[in-house]
């Protein structure tokens, strides 16, 4: 399982690359084989400013929907338009070209929460 040393994760399957005051946040590779084959995303807050794990958008699978949750407090400045075609890159390349938004972290965001790749493959087994 591919666990990008250079990226923090969530509890909840997300991870997250902070760049000065920019956040690019996806779903692991572990999420997306739990999935299954992803058939489509949604995300409605591109402009919205949300706290650290405030739902910001789902995921639809074969069999299942799933809630996806901002792992930092900040606004939605980006949401990858790729998926709205190409879905699948959440399978096919989680950690590239399947990113899902990004994000304009909040001043004094609380980074405390979030894992190193050590500390969410402890998780994940």
């Amino acid at each position: 399982m591919n666990t990008p040393s250079e990226l923090k994760y969530t509890k909840d399957h997300e991870w997250i690359k902070i760049e000065g005051n920019v956040a690019t946040i996806g779903v692991t590779d572990f999420a997306q084989g739990e999935l299954g084959d992803i058939v489509y995303v949604d995300v409605d807050t591109v402009d919205d400013d949300l706290e650290g794990g405030a739902v910001f958008g789902s995921v639809e699978a074969v069999k299942t929907v799933s809630d996806l949750f901002l792992p930092i407090a900040g606004k939605v400045i980006q949401f990858n338009s790729d998926l709205e075609d190409q879905p699948e890159l959440l399978n096919t390349d989680p950690y590239g070209n399947g990113w899902i938004i990004k994000v304009e972290v909040a001043d004094g965001a609380d980074h405390s929460e979030l894992l190193s790749a050590e500390e969410y493959q402890a998780i994940i087994g």
